[in-house]
This record gives structure tokens, C-alpha cells and sequence, in this order.
């Protein structure tokens, strides 16, 4: 059974400075859900409560994972991965003095991924085949389309059941955002996982996408219902296709 999350009503800043009002979206089992927004309008600040980094001042988060409801609000963030919920953070944040190898197996930690180390690896090296040719290779001396790998292949080792993925994209070549792009949804359909990727590369990420929201200075400003939907609202035009 996949993992599905829902989220009502969070409001969410740092100190003094609020930056998500009343947001509510939802994430299906097995579903992939885009969360659209250009820079500082509060993708990442999403990201991070629901994995712990950031608590809300306001609303709920709720994982659904094999029955089990679990209010994710004031879990700590290695509760919340112990779930089974995977995050691929903007920036990739890898060990640069680690080698490839060494990066996935800290991805490897969570206690239901220990007995299935070898298989997940052998996994990570086959859909990644350039991971397998540099994993003897330190982290920080590999490109940036390479190390965005190392990223998704740490969150694979974690066996999660959702994935959270903050801007892929960032800091890419066009030719390799469309390959990360397209590696998302081969671990999605692969793994049978939920996947929920803010980003703010609309064309890329509705290729993938079943649905998406739109977010505007920290509120939900549209819900598309198919990609077809993304396509063709007003505002996404506006923002993003220069119409």
C-alpha cells in the first residue's frame, strides 16, 4: 500500500516573518503532484514542515501509510524519514568529503532500509549507471547533473514510501533536468512511490505530473486536476509561459 499525505490549513514562517497562509493540498497513493512557485513564494518552507525542519504556527499534516494516520506536526524530522518518507532537499546537501558509495549508505540508516542495503544499492547502480562508474569518486569533485544522482539514489537507500523532492531542477543544464525529470518518475513507477516535487520549472515538471497546485506568496492560488488543467490556466500562462 502507498503513502498519502494531506495537508490543511498550515500556516508556517520563521520568527517574525510569516511565509504560508492557510495551505491545504493533498497528495493521493501512488499519485505524483507538482507544487508550482517561483522563487520565495514558499515551496521549500512546505518542504521543510513536512518533514520536521520547520514546525507550523497553525493546521495539520497528515501521513496515511499501510492504515496507520500519523500527525506529522511536532514529529522530529528522524521520525518522520523513519515513516518512510524519502526527501531529496534543494542544494542536494551531500557529504562532499565522502566518496559515492559513502553517500548512499548514509542514506541507509532508517531501520526498515538495514536489511535490504545491498539490494537498494545494486538498485541505485542500476538506474544510475554513472554512479556506479564513480563510486570510489568524493562527492564535491563531481558535476552537478552527477551529484543531483547521489541525491536521488540517498533517498532511495532510505526505501521510503513518499518522496519529497525541492527543486531538482536548481542549477542545472536544460538536457539534464529533463533527464533528472525523467529519473523521478522511473523511481516513482519502479518503487510504486508518492512523490510530491515542488519546482519551479513548469514545463519539466508537468511531464511527469499527474496534478499540481500553484502557490503565490505563500498561498495556494490554483489546483489543477490533471496536467492538462496546469496547461491551460490563466495564471500559469502568465508566470510561467509568457503568455
Amino acid at each position: 500500500m502507498a503513502a498519502s499525505l494531506t495537508i490543511a490549513g498550515l500556516d508556517a514562517g520563521y520568527g517574525a516573518v510569516r511565509v504560508l497562509h492557510d495551505v491545504s493540498l493533498r497528495v493521493g497513493e501512488g499519485e505524483t503532484v507538482a507544487l508550482l512557485g517561483t522563487n520565495g513564494n514558499g515551496k521549500s518552507t512546505l518542504i521543510r514542515c513536512v518533514v520536521g525542519m520547520v514546525r507550523p504556527s497553525a493546521g495539520s499534516i497528515v501521513l496515511q501509510i499501510d492504515g496507520a494516520r500519523h500527525e506529522l506536526v511536532g514529529m522530529s524530522t528522524e521520525d518522520i524519514v523513519d515513516l518512510g518518507v524519502g526527501v531529496v532537499p534543494e542544494g542536494r546537501r551531500l557529504f562532499p568529503r565522502l566518496t559515492v558509495t559513502e553517500n548512499l549508505l548514509m542514506g541507509a540508516f532508517r531501520r526498515a532500509a538495514r536489511p535490504h542495503i545491498a539490494r537498494n544499492l545494486a538498485f541505485c547502480f542500476e538506474v544510475f549507471p554513472r554512479l556506479a562508474e564513480r563510486r570510489r569518486q568524493l562527492a564535491g569533485s563531481m558535476s552537478g547533473g552527477e551529484q543531483q544522482m547521489l541525491a536521488l539514489g540517498r533517498a532511495l537507500m532510505s526505501a521510503p514510501r513518499m518522496l519529497l523532492v525541492d527543486e531538482p531542477s536548481v542549477g542545472l543544464a536544460p538536457l539534464l533536468v529533463s533527464r533528472t525529470i525523467d529519473k523521478i518518475k522511473e523511481l516513482k513507477d519502479s518503487y510504486g512511490l508518492t512523490v510530491l516535487m515542488a519546482e519551479q520549472n513548469f514545463t519539466q515538471a508537468v511531464r511527469i505530473a499527474d496534478r499540481g497546485y500553484v502557490i503565490v506568496h505563500g498561498r495556494i492560488e490554483f489546483e489543477g486536476g490533471s496536467a492538462e488543467e496546469l496547461n491551460n490556466n490563466e495564471l500559469i500562462r502568465q508566470f510561467y509561459l509568457g503568455a
